[in-house]
């Protein structure tokens, strides 16, 4: 009999396993301690956590375990459509996470051996999707100071690309893409019959956010699919529940790929909840703002760092000129209980870049001193 590795997918098994941040419970059984002991900068979740009410939700709901979910998610789509405007229930498509969409629009609508464009460095789900679904990913470097420009990604396009990605803000990055930069794009690929995926998932911390997103403009470009999630502004990931918005003609074709009852009925219920709390909102917009001018400011005055401004809930950090590595900055810290993003694993970056999530100052202080040997 032939091995496994033989009998798999070439796709599968040459793919690499993913990393991530949020290795909060890895972590601690290494260490020996209870999760609840360590800080995490690592994850990209609201500080706050998760909204009282959808915690409520979770609990008032238990009853409903014993049946199958709502299928597609109605209820919450409609309140998705109030919620962004401008757009209907029809419109959106509902996730177990917005990882699960990336790899459904992916399995969708590359072909075997197309090709797709990422921005370089970006969040690495996209690659992989790619990989899976047996497309090409083909990258497109970031330019100074780790921007990207419409120029750059539409000067890379040739006759096998389907596909673009784009994640605004940026992950690691949290750099934002002008609008006027992703609508040139989007314009450019309807052209030459490209697919576009924006991700927003942090567009929800961006200050003044209707200025940049697009998900209420998707029947204006119906080759774009914006991607949004619960997982970090609202500190659900445990649920995992996240939702694409589109053409009504694009979420029906990916509505036919959907796993059937894909998201749990607690996670529903939350999400539900979650989008009512409009005062926890503006609080956190106000929270982030405000943390995140206090972090980089902080982490600025540390000699050897350079700090790239952020528009998101986290800050990326190039620590070449400490003498250190990402690895050991990473060590260094989890021996004081922090555990931080070790950002060697992103394509474009090396052993140099770290990323810190902005938390709360009422949170745990620690004071630490890391130096280099």
């Amino acid at each position: 009999m032939r091995t496994l590795q033989e009998i798999a997918q070439p796709e599968i098994t040459n793919l690499k396993p993913c990393t991530h941040g949020g290795e909060v419970f890895e972590a601690a059984e290494r260490l020996g301690l209870n999760p609840e002991s360590l800080l995490d900068y690592s994850a990209n979740i609201n500080p706050l956590g998760p909204p009282p009410r959808a915690i409520e939700a979770v609990k008032a709901h238990l009853w409903e375990v014993q049946f199958y979910p709502e299928a597609h998610s109605n209820r919450l789509r409609e309140a998705l459509a109030h919620h962004i405007g401008g757009i209907t229930p029809e419109n959106i498509i509902v996730g177990n996470g917005s990882t699960e969409l990336i790899h459904m629009f992916t399995q969708v609508f590359l072909k075997n051996g197309e090709e797709a464009l990422i921005p370089s460095p970006t969040f690495g789900e996209y690659e992989t999707a790619v990989l899976k679904a047996g497309g090409k990913p083909s990258f497109v470097e970031a330019g100074e100071n780790l921007s990207i420009s419409s120029h750059e990604v539409v000067g890379k396009v040739n006759s096998q690309t389907r596909l673009i990605f784009l994640c605004n803000p940026n992950n690691p990055t949290g750099l934002l893409i002008p609008q006027g930069e992703v609508k040139n794009i989007l314009e450019e690929a309807w052209e030459r019959d490209i697919l576009v995926l924006l991700d927003e998932d942090c567009m929800d911390f961006v200050e003044d956010e209707k200025r940049f997103f697009l998900a209420g403009e998707v029947e204006k470009y119906p080759n774009l699919f914006t991607l949004r999630s619960f997982t970090k502004f609202f500190a659900l990931p445990g649920l995992r529940i996240g939702y694409g918005v589109a053409s009504k003609n694009m979420v029906e074709l990916l509505s036919r790929a959907k796993t059937p009852w894909n998201v749990n009925c607690l996670a529903q219920a939350a999400a539900l909840k979650a989008l009512e709390n409009r005062r926890y909102q503006q609080k956190t917009r106000e929270t982030i703002k405000k943390e995140r001018h206090f972090l980089t400011r902080e982490l600025g005055s540390f000699r050897g760092l350079k700090v790239y401004p952020s528009e998101a809930n986290f800050i990326l950090i190039n620590i070449e000129n400490t003498g250190l590595t990402a690895d050991k900055v990473k060590e260094r810290m989890l021996e004081h209980l922090i555990l931080i993003r070790d950002c060697s694993s992103f394509r474009g970056l090396n052993h140099h870049y770290i990323r810190v999530t902005v938390r709360s100052r009422r949170s745990p202080q620690k004071s630490v001193e890391v130096t280099a040997t």
